[in-house]
């Protein structure tokens, strides 16, 4: 039986108190993060790899189906806010389209053939990478799209929550997060969508700081999309220039980024 299959470690939960109900699952998630621990190696050879592609100017994909889907499309979309890449540069693909963001499709996931026709619209080719999320490993939209990125020279990956899976096998790249059986019985939306969710994150963020979209700690190219973009961009040209608030928001009118007004505060 896969991992993520298996009986909860927990009986009668509809008996349990509020309480009790917060506090296990509060003890079960606490597990998450050093199950990714053990994993970052794996983390870092598929890290590595996309960093040499991207800096050819390749691109980063995902592609899932229900949770994992959504979450590889959330990792996307908070790319060019945060660092302000173009839109294109990691795309976040989901079985049955973007009306599955919010409603499950029904046998999207269950056909092999879709990922990579849903892939051609993008042009992907050998300097892209692309990332399979399955919390099971076994998906056969997930596994046929990135089999079939493989056969043509892509550069694949993918983030599980079992081990030896099918999905595994499929790519050069595995990272199989092993979180051990879920609160509620294979609600792999709890412990191994945590677990995605977070290796997402170091996924992106490490590329992104390798691409030279950070500098220092700071995101220097992050979109000045709402107040509190603005006030934070101009706390961040003070801290590195030493202007005053208003020649700080000056510059930001006059160059549009937080890179570029630090670049020329001494102009």
């Amino acid at each position: 039986m896969l991992t993520t299959e298996s009986s909860s470690y927990y009986e009668a939960l509809d008996k349990m108190s509020v309480t009790d109900l917060l506090t296990n699952i509060n003890n079960e998630d606490k597990t998450v993060p050093l199950a990714v621990e053990k994993v970052i190696p794996q983390i870092e050879a598929l890290v590595n790899q996309i960093v040499e592609r991207m800096k050819k100017g390749g691109r980063l994909f995902y592609i899932g189906a229900g949770t994992s889907g959504r979450l590889g499309v959330v990792d996307a979309s908070e790319c060019p806010p945060t660092y302000g890449v173009p839109f294109e540069m990691v795309v976040g693909l989901i079985a049955g389209g973007d009306t599955a963001i919010r409603r499950a499709v029904e046998n999207a996931e269950d056909d092999p053939q879709q990922a990579w026709i849903d892939l051609q619209d993008y042009n992907i080719n050998e300097l892209d990478s692309l990332v399979g999320i399955a919390a099971s490993g076994t998906t056969p939209y997930v596994i046929g799209g990135v089999a079939a990125a493989r056969q043509r020279g892509i550069l694949t990956g993918c983030i599980s929550c079992n081990q030896n899976s099918p999905l595994g096998s499929a790519v050069a790249y595995p990272v199989e997060v092993v979180v051990g059986p879920e609160f509620v019985t294979g609600s792999t939306r709890m412990k191994a969508g945590t677990a995605q969710k977070l290796v997402l994150n170091m996924i992106s963020t490490t590329v992104m700081v390798q691409l030279g979209r950070v500098k220092g700690n700071k995101m220097v190219d992050m979109q000045m999309s709402n107040h509190k973009l603005v006030n934070r961009a101009i706390e961040m040209v003070i801290d590195e220039t030493g202007v005053t608030p208003q020649h700080a928001q000056q510059l930001l009118d006059q160059y549009g980024s937080v890179r570029l007004a630090v670049e020329h505060a001494q102009d």
